[in-house]
């Protein structure tokens, strides 16, 4: 049996995380939801992971929720189907927990769950080949668990759009609306990749988990005393930490700071 995830861990610290079922378009059940759990965890417990990269095998980047799949817990009951939707559901939030930079390399067709993954990175590209599309509606079903996720980083009225017609969009169209950063030519879209890694390398890592935490911390929230005081302790932690003393150092003696050597 072929592995359903394939994972590569470069000298930089740098993990390749590729969906591996190209013959359904990557389509994931209940067996690779666990899967990516388990690698979730196992990236957040090892320290010398600096990014994530996370791409589909052949064709498509991932077409979402595998029909056998779903024919399967149209069948059992109510409570298996809540247990088993709330698995996809944490899933998706470890992925977006994730203290590291994650970066989605959409290579081709994403549709349903599989934007879902795309919009619970913190960063995604696309190829030309790429294409987004929420179908539920037209199976008599809704994009429940990845909603959060898509509502956040296309807005209210794009979500209607996308969720109402199940029109599929371009990677252009995607980037119109938020929900990638940049749209590729094929053959550009590896050199995009390296940049944006090579940027990532150059930054401290705990700077980074940091600067996760403080986007969950204050997206949404009214802009009050005790966001002023939180973001105020914020900087005044970081710029106490070890990994802030030997940053500010390293640039007031034109030398590169410990983590990029």
């Amino acid at each position: 049996m072929k592995d359903l995830l394939i994972k590569y861990i470069d000298n930089r610290g740098i993990f390749y995380l590729t969906l591996n079922r190209p013959d359904i378009m990557n389509a994931f059940d209940d067996v690779l939801i666990s899967e990516l759990d388990k690698t979730f965890s196992e990236i957040n417990d090892n320290e010398k992971i600096r990014a994530m990269v996370l791409t589909g095998a052949g064709k498509a980047f991932s077409a979402g929720a595998d029909l056998d799949w779903m024919r399967r817990m149209s069948k059992v009951s109510h409570e298996k189907n809540m247990e088993d939707a709330k698995r996809l559901s944490l899933m998706l939030q470890k992925l977006d927990k994730l203290a590291i930079p994650t970066i989605a390399k959409v290579n081709g067709a994403a549709y349903g769950g599989g934007v879902g993954l795309v919009a619970a990175c913190d960063i995604a590209i696309g190829g030309e080949n790429a294409k987004f599309c929420l179908s539920e509606v037209r199976l008599g079903l809704i994009p429940a668990v990845i909603s959060p996720y898509l509502v956040r980083s296309v807005g209210s009225r794009n979500a209607r759009y996308l969720f109402l017609t199940s029109i599929p969009i371009s990677s252009k169209q995607a980037v119109a609306i938020g929900l990638i950063n940049e749209s590729l030519e094929n053959n550009e879209i590896d050199d995009c990749l390296e940049k944006i890694l090579l940027a990532i390398l150059k930054g401290g890592k705990n700077a980074q988990a940091m600067s996760k935490d403080l986007i969950f911390a204050v997206e949404g929230k009214e802009i009050n005393k005790n966001v002023l005081d939180d973001t105020a302790k914020r900087i005044a932690d970081a710029r106490a930490s070890e990994e802030g003393i030997e940053g500010i150092e390293a640039f007031l003696n034109k030398r590169a700071p410990n983590w990029q050597k």
